[in-house]
């Protein structure tokens, strides 16, 4: 593995990641030698080179090959992959650090733009108010690598940027004790298994996502805060550190939507997970402060607000030490800062044992630890110590802020039927209701909302509910005992998936006032409700939907009561799979656009929550791009994106990756906030692209719809993708089909739906149907104005961009082999569907792109795919050889279970599975995605 990247860059401009990842590559081929020895080097160079000039006679080699040689050849080639990604981040952190220095950063292009277009500095002022970007962590299963993998990537990037730091700082440098520590990460990365023994519980995802979480709280976030700070003030706006304009939110242990193992408990475990963890983080800060704030009360005054409230400090904490209370007698702004940390121990006790709350000696929420920061500020300001106000202290208060103990607020989410299965209940024992479960949506509605303006309790402690029905109550009071255990802003919303009426909104309503977290007649709303709109036939009904939902009084107060603001999330996966990616982008653009404008006739904020996945097929994609491609008007300061799988570790295992990620997002809301209030271009024209929008994902639906009702795709996609081993990977704690589903495609989740396509290279979610939506609006005479579309309108030129990434992906050659090898014959007319609208969508493209070939634009990352698939393509084949061996043994399984003389070693299956398991992880590492 002497040259694994050198056909990266023929021109030699990133000459450096060539250079690194030819070194790494070596040190991989060593390790190899080393631990496995010399010929399974050999075998690798062998495929590698087969592959390039007999792809037939490198799959014929990769087919004869046995199980424990194969397996041992894919890790290597997913191992390089691991290694060449992470290389690759290392380097476009580097790339990023040089273009800011020279360019500036996104908050910096940002903030020209918005000074070029004369924007008040009134109207900068009131969008910075609103400012509020929540990233998402969410459990759904895509990452494909182990934590153990992860971290000691981790390890290899930061050996990688502290070589490169003393090279600048002390010129040329000896490489020998970097290369031995790379070589020794290699070693262990090698003898790391990569697949998880046990499938994950929610708590484990938990601590996964606090990992990142801690680290953000640590570098990038305060980071990104600071510089929007400045950003704010040159644009003659200044801002109070105590404001939130990124917080970070959760659905791990929240996501009850087909997770069975969601439960209270786990919810309440999940809380004191990440409580324990932030006040750690929130400790090392105060540390920081401790270290920095000597100011000396001899030398410099104090305020008697700080005074005051550091004398009461001292006479509740009486576990302040008495050495810290002697030597820091003198040195107010410290001893608060060891009096702010005493309160955290406490926080930390009184969680750990369930005990109340006591004022002044622990912390209910974040509020109170903020007004003690911000006494410091403030104390400062006022005496000589104004750099260090809006310095150090401001920064500290804008991460807690961030962050509060918790790391992240938590979302709950639940189907919405499962609400009304606990009102049936309700309701049976009440007597008022014959049959509540016979009632249509409108009698449902009308029920719903006088119970919600009523007094009476539905229920009572007694009330008997199945043991289902008991879960999804008591998930309400579980709400209400962790915002009283742990604060309000600890959970805030709750999400009903597969909303479908006003009477699924009203019926969480209803359950949440029977836990005491609404009441109208007191203004009381603990929690907001959340629709989510989820199918093409929802978010085309979604403004009626809001429109209803705002126009009942009763409900109305519930919006009101949480500030006026309504949340609405919007989901990307699954209209996808059913509705194919040209009709599920425009479905959620159009409901956007409904949702603004009823929201504003009501006088309500909209905070929207996209829903998006990793792949561009379950609505991922550049995150600044699709931001700026939001309706106007939609955006007003307030956003939700979820952030998953293999897109986590990717946008923030790399510290200055993690600041860049973050800082796009803030600076594309505070820019669609200040300069897309109103349409860019004409509304003849809007109405134009529109209309033709309308013609081409008429037709796309058409075509997609006709693959997807094909009574034959359920067979062929099984047959033809290794989907049935998703569960296997253990990769998440929810299953990967819905619960009573059969083998076919409806209860199958939009991520396995993915993942499959992904794996086998044919990824029709990233543009099935495309193809045939552009060739009807160019036979209706509209091919100009697609064109006009492409060079004027941000969403259909990203639309379009990220169709052309996933056709790039796309390799039908080596998808040939899986359908070749693994699918019937009389299920392969299928295939063929596919290949002609695959060459119809690249044909369409590229007319209006223009473009020679596909990325035409990109010519590094088209190199860089070109020179993954000499990667890829072993693991394809080998893949396709025990894909056939595994469904071989499987069959002859079933013929033993009916000849029960006959046996077999039970290790065969299992090392054919660990084995194919293995080239799953490596081609998830080489498409830099699972599902």
């Amino acid at each position: 593995m002497t040259d694994l990247h050198g056909q990266l860059d023929p021109d030699g401009h990133d000459a450096a990641l060539r250079a690194d990842i030819r070194r790494i590559g070596k040190l991989l081929g060593q390790t190899l030698a080393r631990q496995e020895g010399e010929p399974l080097l050999d075998l690798v160079e062998e495929i590698r080179a087969l592959v390039r000039q007999d792809a037939q006679a490198a799959a014929d080699r990769l087919t004869a090959m046995d199980v424990t040689t194969g397996t041992k050849l894919a890790r290597a080639f997913s191992t390089y992959f691991h290694l060449a990604n992470i290389t690759e981040q290392v380097h476009r952190a580097r790339d990023l650090r040089r273009r800011r220095a020279r360019d500036g950063g996104w908050l910096d292009q940002a903030a020209k733009r918005i000074a070029e277009r004369g924007v008040p500095a009134d109207e900068v002022a009131a969008a910075a108010r609103q400012l509020a970007v929540r990233p998402v962590f969410t459990a759904h299963p895509t990452e494909a690598a182990r934590r153990s993998i992860l971290s000691k990537l981790r390890q290899l990037a930061d050996a990688l940027d502290a070589e490169a730091a003393a090279a600048v700082l002390y010129g040329a440098t000896d490489t020998t004790a970097s290369t031995r520590r790379f070589a020794e990460i290699i070693d262990l990365l090698w003898q790391t298994d990569e697949l998880r023994l046990d499938r994950p519980d929610p708590t484990d995802e938990a601590r996964n996502a606090v990992y990142y979480l801690k680290d953000l709280y640590a570098d990038a976030a305060p980071q990104v805060l600071d510089d929007l700070a400045e950003t704010l003030r040159q644009l003659g706006v200044e801002t109070a550190p105590t404001a939130r304009p990124l917080t970070f939110g959760s659905w791990i242990g929240g996501d009850r939507d087909g997770n069975p193992y969601v439960t209270p408990a786990v919810t309440r475990d999940v809380l004191m997970i990440q409580h324990e963890h932030g006040i750690q983080a929130t400790e090392a800060a105060m540390d920081q402060l401790i270290e920095e704030l000597s100011v000396s009360r001899r030398l410099r005054g104090v305020s008697l607000d700080l005074s005051a409230s550091l004398a009461r400090d001292l006479e509740c904490l009486t576990d302040v030490a008495p050495r810290f209370r002697r030597t820091n007698a003198e040195e107010p702004y410290r001893l608060k800062v060891r009096c702010i940390k005493a309160k955290l121990q406490n926080t930390r006790v009184r969680l750990r044992q369930g005990t109340p709350h006591k004022p002044g000696q622990d912390y209910l929420g974040s509020d109170e630890l903020i007004g003690d920061l911000d006494l410091l500020r403030a104390s400062l300001a006022r005496n000589s110590g104004q750099l260090t106000a809006v310095g150090s202290v401001a920064s500290a208060i804008r991460a807690v802020s961030a962050f509060g103990m918790q790391l992240a607020t938590l979302d709950v989410r639940e189907h919405a039927e499962k609400h009304h299965e606990v009102l049936e209940q309700m309701y049976a024992q009440v007597g008022e209701v014959e049959d509540y479960g016979a009632l249509d949506r409108t009698q449902r509605t009308k029920l719903l909302a006088d119970e919600l303006t009523g007094r009476r309790p539905l229920s009572n402690l007694d009330t008997p509910l199945s043991e289902s029905a008991r879960k999804t109550f008591t998930v309400f009071h579980t709400i209400r005992e962790a915002q009283d255990r742990f604060g309000q802003d600890v959970v805030e919303s709750y999400i009903i998936s597969m909303t479908l009426g006003v009477d699924d909104v009203l019926a969480a309503a209803v359950l949440a006032r029977e836990a005491g977290l609404i009441d109208i007649h007191t203004g009381r709303a603990r929690i907001g409700i959340v629709p989510l709109l989820e199918t093409p036939a929802e978010l085309n009904a979604g403004g009626e939907l809001l429109d209803e939902m705002l126009s009942m009084p009763a409900y109305r107060a519930i919006v009101k009561a949480r500030g006026d603001l309504q949340e609405v999330m919007l989901g990307y996966s699954d209209s996808n799979k059913e509705a194919g990616i040209t009709t599920s982008q425009w479905s959620i653009h159009r409901a956007q656009r409904a949702l603004r404008d009823v929201a504003a006739r009501h006088g309500v904020r909209l905070r929207l929550f996209h829903g998006r996945g990793g792949t561009v097929g379950r609505g991922g994609g550049p995150t600044h791009e699709a931001i700026l491609a939001q309706p106007y008007g939609t955006l007003d300061g307030a956003i939700k994106v979820t952030e998953q799988g293999e897109v986590i570790s990717d946008k923030y295992t790399v510290p200055a990756l993690a600041r860049e990620n973050l800082e796009l997002t803030v600076a594309a809301v505070l820019q669609a906030t200040l300069l897309h209030k109103s349409p860019s271009v004409d509304l003849e024209s809007l109405s134009r692209w529109d209309s033709t929008m309308d013609t081409a994902s008429a037709a796309a639906f058409s075509a997609y719809r006709e693959l997807v009702d094909d009574p034959d795709l359920p067979a062929y996609f099984w047959a033809a993708t290794p989907t049935e081993l998703l569960g296997q990977l253990n990769i998440g704690s929810r299953p990967a089909k819905r619960p009573n589903t059969d083998a076919g495609l409806g209860g199958l989740r939009a991520i396995p739906w993915v993942f499959g396509w992904t794996q086998t290279r044919q990824i029709v979610p990233g543009w099935y149907g495309v193809g045939t939506g552009l060739a009807a609006a160019r036979e209706a005479g509209l091919g100009e104005v697609l064109s006009e579309m492409h060079g004027e309108w941000q969403f259909f030129k990203t639309f379009l961009s990220n169709v052309e990434m996933m056709l790039a992906k796309t390799d039908l050659s080596i998808a040939r082999r899986y359908v070749e090898t693994l699918v019937p014959e009389n299920l392969r007319p299928i295939f063929t569907k596919i290949e002609e609208e695959y060459a119809r969508t690249v044909r369409e493209v590229l007319a209006i792109t223009g473009g020679d070939s596909l990325l035409d634009g990109q010519a590094e990352l088209n190199r860089t795919l070109g020179v993954r698939d000499t990667y890829l393509e072993p693991l394809h084949h080998l893949q396709v050889a025990l894909l056939r061996q595994y469904r071989d043994l499987a069959e002859a399984d079933r013929q033993l279970a009916t000849s029960p003389g006959l046996r077999r070693a039970p290790s065969d299956s299992t090392a054919l599975e660990r084995a194919l398991l293995t080239t799953v992880n490596g081609i998830a590492a080489g498409m830099r995605n699972t599902g």
